[in-house]
């Protein structure tokens, strides 16, 4: 018996020792790319000679769901370098993370700054099982896509800061936390408002074929409130038997125990507790209230006017409590304090500025050229002219779509390029279209966090360096890999499971069309 378990420990030793391996490759190979900055300046250069090459072809393809035709547009032209200069400035102040990262950083920075934070993980976490953190910091980023995107910027440094203050490797709780929010992103136990953008999009697409068929916010409901448990223990055994093996004992420059709170720390704590339940009970009245300005004109709240402005809700959130608990700690004095902490907050947040600036132009490149689109259409109609059926093909098309995605970063704009090609083709052989979209949603989130598209990747990796001064997008993408891959597959087996027993994975929704 004790040989038996002595050949398992050898054998799972030599797994984790190719694991390792494998990923530390990945991470060294990636570490010689260029820094992020002059990474994304290449790929814009790219981008640029690559679609004058496509366009000497006259390369065109087939926009889905309008039909019609549109051409592979060189930016080696004059109306390129028009694009080129005229758009630049507008690529950099329009780019959607930009004004959400720095205006959240004001108010979580203000709360960083003033040690809310770090008192709060101090009396909170601490306390908890450590045993279930891991869990917990998982669950927490899933749930977390009711704040939209704001999620990706508040949960991976957080989770960071308790891994840190319990002495496990902060790198470990980044990669989980954005794991949690990244790959888990279209998962939730309450409909948001990704469950209605994307039922809208099916539903539309549907109704050029059937007008019977309406694909509603909840159709997903019951299959993504299992993914929801299932990804958090998934996501907390990769953490703890991938990731925190691979990192070791973290030796950075922010080692050391934290001292514990003192009173006047703990009183500022509980005046800020008390000021987010009155700030949040306000805000629950302001939604009740008769004819609410934060509820649609029907009366929900998906989507809404709340739903909208929940990133400055957020942010005021943030501001009343730093400012709550930095005046009974007597960190704020004065309004001039206030801006002083927020100023020191937008100074971090500096290089992840600059970063933007060639990170939006490359994607902006990108998407005038068509170039995303054509690949898109291309790989498509491959995957339909292998005339399979049954569950393989469903399960290409969910391979299919996490390559897309590599390519496309926005869940809504690859919908909508996939939905009116693949609904229309799985609709001829019964299958529901809910149940199409489902296979797109888990393949589409999985590789959010190994995506060079997902513009949050650079705000990660601006954390990353916190810890890791020389932390480039080898280090990052090969802490995600394996939650990228593994939830992937996790999430097949759940859709396969679902579908085989006959499992709804909405009111009504099966796998085919009754």
């Amino acid at each position: 018996m004790n040989k038996l378990k002595k050949e398992e420990v050898s054998t799972e030793q030599k797994n984790n020792s190719a694991m390792t391996k494998f990923l530390n490759g990945i991470e060294k190979v990636g570490n010689k790319l260029p820094e992020p900055f002059m990474l994304f300046v290449y790929l814009a250069a790219f981008t640029i000679l690559f679609s004058w090459i496509i366009a000497q072809f006259g390369v065109t393809v087939q926009e889905p769901g309008t039909g019609e035709e549109v051409a592979i547009k060189s930016l080696v032209s004059g109306e390129g370098l028009e694009f080129i200069l005229t758009s630049m400035l507008d690529n950099f102040t329009g780019f959607a993370p930009l004004g959400l990262v720095l205006a959240m950083m004001l108010g979580i920075g203000l709360a960083d700054k003033v040690g809310l934070l770090e008192t709060a993980i101090k009396s909170t976490i601490l306390k908890a099982p450590k045993s279930l953190v891991t869990y917990a910091v998982i669950f927490v980023g899933i749930l977390g896509n009711i704040a939209s995107d704001a999620a990706f910027v508040i949960i991976p440094p957080l989770a960071a800061m308790v891994f840190y203050t319990i002495g496990r490797h902060p790198l470990a709780g980044l990669a989980a936390g954005f794991a949690g929010v990244g790959s888990g992103f279209t998962a939730n136990f309450i409909i948001t408002g990704t469950d209605a953008l994307l039922a809208g999009i099916s539903t539309e697409v549907m109704q050029s074929m059937d007008s019977n068929i309406v694909v509603t916010p909840v159709d997903n409901w019951y299959f993504m409130m299992a993914s929801v448990v299932v990804l958090s223990i998934t996501g907390a055994l990769v953490t703890e038997k991938i990731i925190e093996p691979r990192l070791g004992k973290y030796k950075g420059e922010a080692s050391g125990e934290l001292e514990q709170s003192t009173a006047l720390e703990k009183k500022g704590f509980r005046n800020a507790i008390i000021t987010g339940l009155v700030f949040i009970a306000v805000l629950i009245i302001a939604i009740a209230w008769p004819n609410s300005a934060l509820r649609s004109e029907e009366g929900g709240l998906v989507p809404s006017p709340f739903l909208d402005g929940i990133v400055p809700i957020i942010l005021f959130f943030f501001i009343a409590i730093g400012i709550a608990y930095g005046v009974t700690v007597k960190k704020i004095e004065s309004t001039r304090d206030i801006s002083g902490f927020m100023g020191e907050a937008m100074k971090d947040m500096s290089g992840f500025i600059v970063l933007i600036f060639a990170a939006a132009q490359f994607i902006a490149y990108f998407d005038w050229t068509n170039i995303g689109t054509w690949l898109a259409v291309s790989g498509a109609e491959t995957l339909q002219a292998m005339n399979m059926t049954g569950l393989p093909i469903v399960v290409g098309f969910s391979v299919l779509t996490a390559f897309m995605n590599l390519l496309i970063f926005s869940g809504s704009a690859q919908w909508a390029l996939e939905a009116p090609i693949f609904l229309q083709m799985f609709y001829l052989l019964d299958y529901h279209p809910a149940f199409i979209q489902v296979a797109y949603r888990i393949a589409d989130s999985s590789t959010n966090i190994i995506t060079p598209m997902n513009p949050y990747i650079i705000v990660v990796l601006a954390f990353m360096r916190e810890y890791n001064k020389k932390a480039g997008l080898g280090t990052l993408i090969s802490l995600m890999l394996p939650y990228s891959v593994i939830f992937f597959v996790i999430w097949v087996i759940l859709l396969i499971a679902f579908a085989l027993l006959g499992i709804p994975f909405g009111p009504g929704v099966d796998m085919y069309i009754n």
